[in-house]
């Protein structure tokens, strides 16, 4: 006897996102909680903590996780209060003059390229000094009306935060970011479905997910592999900022560069300017290195064409500022890459090592900048 089965019953799960809506006349609200200009603008934090000055505590200063839970009646007694909607015009007001003014053209247009950003507090993609400055560096070239976009990673759960044992010892906890309270977008193709980089590793592809931080005039693009789409080994590679084994920070570096002009590519976003900041992303120019081989140029003429388009600039001089790969790791992931440029091994490692003929030297980030760099 056969038996049918009948799944009609059988639980179907989907993945939902629940919202707060917003009274239409705090709706221009949610647009300036998801654009960090408000890190930087003082009267902008100040009317957010205006709404709920315990909520934003409790929030740590979060103005989209603040507008997600504020409640009806609160929302209510905001509309009515006239200082408050007084205030929320004004900014919205000095926003949207802010925004609208538009890209320097007489200045070359730049895709700059980091591992970390210190945009706020909120937005746990960086550590320290490093990321600060690049955050800055984002802020400054929004307010300077350069016409940039970045690139970095969204990590899963940044860095750690630290605590001290009774015995004072460091303890590290990581935090996984909830990224739907947080001043960031999904970057949607024509279909409406997030955009993904397909990013060649060995013989297999590693999946990015795009996810966009508003800096102001500023667009930073955020690359994600903590996805399904990705293997048990590979989801980890934006777990944590200089988390992991060499391997892993091999990885991240092959999606941060290589992944990163892959991205644009597929967005459609052309740059005059290649900055790469630290030798973490110094493989971007690797991979424009191909595209142009790819599209006829012979080796040394894609070389020519790459270093007069980009810089690169360090902030670490002590040797542990610098990334090392042993030959063996190298070639595990770049081994294919020297018969695509026309050039042989040696000749390519040699590229990252500070004397090429010495086969017993590391392959290092940031002297392959160095060799692909004009500016340094």
């Amino acid at each position: 006897m056969k038996i049918k089965a009948d799944y009609t019953n059988a639980p179907q799960w989907k993945n939902l996102n629940i919202k707060s809506s917003l009274p239409e006349q705090l709706e221009c609200l949610d647009e300036l909680a998801h654009n960090m200009w408000w890190a930087w603008n003082y009267e902008a934090r100040n009317l957010f903590k205006s709404l709920d000055e315990e909520l934003y505590e409790q929030v740590g200063h979060n103005p989209v996780l603040l507008l997600d839970r504020l409640g009806y009646d609160r929302k209510e007694a905001i509309v009515k209060d006239k200082a408050i909607m007084k205030k929320v015009k004004e900014v919205y007001a000095n926003f949207r003059k802010y925004m609208d003014v538009k890209p320097d053209s007489s200045r070359p247009s730049v895709a700059y390229f980091c591992m970390e950003y210190g945009l706020n507090q909120v937005l746990k993609i960086y550590s320290g000094g490093l990321g600060m400055l690049a955050g800055d560096y984002v802020k400054e070239a929004s307010d300077s009306n350069v016409d940039m976009c970045a690139v970095g990673f969204l990590y899963r759960y940044g860095y750690f935060t630290q605590s001290l044992s009774m015995d004072g010892q460091q303890i590290a906890k990581y935090d996984a970011q909830d990224f739907n309270s947080l001043p960031i977008e999904r970057v949607l193709d024509e279909n409406g479905n997030q955009v993904v980089v397909d990013v060649p590793y060995m013989n297999y592809q590693v999946h990015a997910l795009v996810w966009v931080v508003n800096v102001g005039r500023v667009k930073l693009y955020l690359l994600d592999t903590d996805n399904d789409m990705n293997s048990e080994f590979d989801k980890p590679i934006t777990h944590s900022l200089y988390g992991g084994d060499w391997e892993n920070r091999l990885k991240q570096e092959i999606l941060l560069g290589m992944g990163g002009v892959l991205m644009l590519k597929k967005l459609g976003i052309k740059k005059q300017l290649y900055h790469c900041n630290e030798g973490h992303a110094a493989l971007c120019n690797l991979q424009r290195l191909v595209d142009y081989v790819d599209g006829g140029m012979t080796f040394n003429e894609a070389l020519e064409l790459v270093r007069a388009s980009s810089l690169y600039t360090v902030h670490t001089p002590v040797p542990a500022g610098h990334d090392y790969f042993d030959e063996g790791l190298f070639g595990k992931y770049m081994g294919g890459y020297p018969s695509r440029l026309g050039i042989s091994w040696d000749e390519f490692i040699g590229m990252g090592r500070e004397n090429p003929d010495d086969h017993g030297e590391r392959f290092c980030m940031s002297i392959f900048a160095c060799n692909t760099c004009q500016e340094v």
